[in-house]
């Protein structure tokens, strides 16, 4: 079985991540994905440079973040470039890892892809679990984990699609307002019920 987790900033879908590593799941993160697609001396990273300039690249061959997002930033049309690049790699290699999981035995494998729903990637998997919180509690978690003040707070929650269309979306919900363990159990619960633990 192919699980799609996802949630949305601070809803504690890292936590649950953790959890499935636990289990021994095999996991295919897209935010590492996202990395390991742009590493040095990649054919991705070689097409970045080609259309946006050669020095988008670090003198060490790394990708220039902080460049390529002031590029991006004021120019709309050398966005779509970059993500007409990035995306279709990423998707490439996030199935290619999907299926050397199942080539290798496994029975069920987790794609942790935070904006799935966003992505339109629901049909890279069979069953879909959204981590979710109430809004007060996502806040307050965001505000003191990244040091934000509320205002940027509530701007990065409101670019992502809102939780409540997430979970409408969803297979099974975790609701993470309450302690670790209760989190846990609800895991447990959904995995069972799942027949996958």
């Amino acid at each position: 079985m192919i699980i799609g987790l996802t949630g949305s900033i601070a809803s504690g879908k890292s936590t649950v991540a953790n959890m499935l590593k636990e289990y021994g799941f095999p996991i295919v993160d897209a935010d590492l994905v996202a990395r390991q697609v742009v590493e040095p001396g990649s054919e991705t990273l070689q097409k970045i440079a080609d259309a946006l300039g050669p020095e988008v690249i670090t003198p060490e061959g790394a990708m220039d973040r902080a460049k390529v997002g002031s590029i991006i930033f004021h120019d709309e049309s050398k966005r779509k470039v970059l993500n007409d690049i990035i995306h279709p790699a990423i998707r490439a290699e996030m199935l290619r890892q999907r299926d050397e999981h199942v080539a290798n035995g496994a029975k069920t494998v987790i794609m942790d892809i935070p904006l799935l729903f966003e992505s339109k990637l629901q049909h890279y998997v069979e069953k879909i679990l959204v981590v979710s919180v109430n809004e007060e509690t996502q806040l307050k978690r965001l505000i003191e984990r990244n040091q934000l003040n509320e205002e940027d707070a509530k701007a990065r929650i409101s670019s992502q699609l809102p939780l409540s269309i997430k979970e409408q979306g969803a297979d099974a919900v975790i609701n993470n307002n309450g302690s670790i363990e209760e989190t846990r159990q609800q895991l447990e619960d959904i995995l069972n019920k799942w027949n996958v633990l």
